[in-house]
């Protein structure tokens, strides 16, 4: 009865596992296509950045002109000053997001770590900012921003987005995270505050920051409405957003070049998530899914 009952078993699972390669066949099936449903536009703007200006809305449509014009991705640079445009958004974005981890971690950590007065409170009342539009404070952020001479400057384009809530939660939910055996320990060896953050929790935090800095960086170089509010003279301060805007002319849309540009736009973000992934999935993992 014993033989008799494995062999039943056995053919029993026979199916499953048939039925579990069908599940995961179609499984696979339904990913691909929904992958394409979303690069399908990043492959149309690919596409149409290689195009003559004449083929750009071709019946029938296709995805390639009748020549590969590669030509178009220099003559963006002789259109515009798409090069200064790139420096700019570069200076910004790098800036920005330095500054933005700087205070995150000093924040996150002061939030979690230390013992003061009102901690909580102000804490919520940190959050509560992010419950805020950007465009409700974009009034009030250019009048302090003239009072203190910055319009048409760096400082305008980096510092008031730097002081955000977002960066100091994170980092604050992953320091909670981290053991309090490990900060006492550190101190019975003669260790002060200061030598804990450096020496301890901020190389510990390495994935929550990269986390970070690749949501700060796409935000800063995706930025459209505060430099356009704040950048008097685009070609010396304009960032991308603002640069991909000068190829909207009056005698029409140069479509092939704005598409050229659109693609050079997006290659320092894709090294960026190139560079960080493996720190990125520990840190998605980390970053804000635990806490005391």
């Amino acid at each position: 009865m014993s033989s008799g009952t494995t062999q039943v078993r056995r053919r029993a699972a026979v199916p499953s596992r048939a039925g579990q390669r069908i599940r995961s066949a179609i499984g696979y099936v339904l990913l691909g296509i929904v992958t394409l449903i979303f690069i399908s536009p990043l492959l149309v703007m690919i596409g149409s950045s290689l195009k003559k200006p004449n083929e750009i809305f071709s019946t029938p449509p296709s995805l390639f002109g009748s020549t590969l014009e590669w030509g178009n991705f220099v003559e963006v640079f002789e259109y515009a000053p798409f090069g200064q445009y790139l420096m700019n958004g570069m200076i910004v974005a790098v800036l920005g997001t330095a500054l933005t981890l700087a205070v995150a971690a000093l924040s996150g950590y002061a939030f979690s770590r230390l013992k003061w007065k009102g901690r909580g409170a102000t804490f919520a009342v940190f959050l509560a900012t992010m419950m805020l539009p950007q465009e409700v404070i974009i009034v009030p952020a250019f009048v302090l921003m003239r009072s203190l001479g910055w319009v048409n400057s760096y400082e305008a384009l980096i510092i008031p987005w730097a002081f955000t809530a977002l960066g100091a939660f994170l980092l604050r939910q992953f320091y909670m995270t981290v053991p309090q055996e490990l900060e006492d320990a550190a101190r019975l060896d003669g260790a002060g505050t200061v030598t804990i953050f450096f020496r301890i929790m901020l190389p510990l935090s390495r994935s929550t920051l990269a986390v970070l800095a690749v949501f700060t960086f796409i935000t800063y170089w995706n930025s459209f409405l505060w430099p356009l509010i704040i950048v008097n003279d685009v070609s010396a301060l304009g960032t991308i957003p603002l640069g991909l805007q000068q190829f909207f002319g009056q005698q029409g849309t140069q479509w092939h070049l704005l598409m050229a540009a659109s693609v050079i736009s997006m290659l320092p973000t894709s090294v960026l998530l190139v560079a960080l992934q493996k720190h990125l999935v520990r840190g998605v993992v980390t970053s804000g899914m635990g806490g005391r």
